[in-house]
């Protein structure tokens, strides 16, 4: 599926809003790949996104799910209350700590209902029944690891997303202490052990980049920040301000949503980051609702402003603009590397 894309690239999956239909359907009809996020959003939410993409593209595309982990056993009540003076300050009180499995077993049963083309898994892997639900029915599954280790437990999947440390948002470990890895020697060394083809993800902003990761036995490069300019896609008028200005540092931070992630920094992340226990969904959904009120008045110190390092070099274009200048910049470091090479 990766190998024949007209473009290798592919649109990652942002959740919470910036991957949308529009963003989707606009990379695959430029040759490239996208996926849909379905993290945080209801099933009937999904569907009607899924629908939505139909309706503007008869191309494949997929969709990514969360997996769910364990509940925490921490005790959650003080970071609530210490982050209930951020939400006073928003006209908002913080959400309570609770664990859920983000509608994880209702999404499989409609992915497999829609027969989705692909769909990856982040934050761990499916089992070995849902895998088989899903080849069943067609869809090529891939599976998100950031170590070697998690790559040798990927058993019964199709292709491997290796993510590496530059990331924006999210790191896709299944455990919120595993090691960090650089993208190009967490490549090499995965490859090394499987036959699986590699999308490579991590940081990657240009076409140089891509033939960086193609060179290092990647299929197929993916790419989430660099699209969250795009006017097809979701992001929000705060975070596409601070994308542009290009002046704050990224950070790995837990103060969000309880696992590492990384963004821009700002003042939540300085004020709260250090006293957050380890607890992901609970802390997302105590941070929620402040987050929502910060981004309603346009708040960038109380957001998540989710970014991989390469940030800066993101452009505002469409998305077909995006991908087509970073074939353009593939072919051109393609074209210098083989006259270097030929000296």
């Amino acid at each position: 599926m990766f190998a024949d894309l007209d473009v290798p690239v592919i649109v990652a999956p942002m959740a919470g809003g910036p991957s949308t239909p529009a963003l989707v359907a606009g990379a695959v009809e430029a040759g490239a790949f996208a996926f849909l996020a379905a993290g945080y959003l209801s099933p009937e939410a999904l569907r009607e996104q899924i629908v939505a993409t139909r309706a503007l593209t008869a191309k494949p595309f997929g969709v990514n799910v969360f997996v769910p982990g364990a509940a925490s056993t921490a005790d959650l009540a003080a970071y609530r209350d210490l982050v209930s003076g951020e939400g006073r300050r928003l006209g908002v009180e913080p959400g309570e700590p609770t664990w859920d499995d983000d509608h994880y077993p209702a999404k499989i049963d409609l992915l497999v209902e829609l027969r989705v083309p692909c769909v990856s898994f982040t934050f761990g892997l499916p089992s070995a029944e849902d895998i088989a639900r899903l080849h069943v029915v067609g869809t090529t599954v891939v599976a998100t690891v950031t170590t070697p280790a998690e790559a040798r437990a990927a058993v019964g999947v199709d292709a491997l997303c290796v993510q590496g440390s530059a990331a924006g948002a999210h790191r896709g470990s299944f455990t919120a202490d595993a090691p960090a890895y650089d993208l190009l020697p967490l490549l090499r060394l995965i490859a090394s052990q499987t036959d699986l083809p590699l999308i490579a993800t991590g940081g990657l902003m240009h076409g140089a980049d891509i033939a960086a990761v193609l060179a290092s036995g990647a299929v197929a490069a993916q790419l989430g920040t660099a699209f969250l300019r795009c006017p097809e896609a979701g992001t929000q008028p705060a975070h596409r301000e601070a994308l542009a200005a290009g002046e704050r540092e990224t950070v790995v931070t837990r103060a969000f949503s309880g696992r590492p992630a990384r963004g821009m920094a700002n003042r939540f992340i300085a004020d709260y980051g250090p006293h957050v226990p380890a607890a992901y969904p609970e802390i997302h959904h105590v941070t929620r609702p402040i987050r929502a009120a910060a981004a309603k008045v346009r708040d960038p110190e109380a957001m998540a402003l989710w970014a991989g390092q390469g940030y800066p070099l993101a452009r505002e274009a469409p998305v077909a603009e995006v991908i087509s200048t970073l074939a353009q910049e593939l072919s051109a470091a393609v074209t210098r590397l083989a006259q270097r090479v030929a000296k």
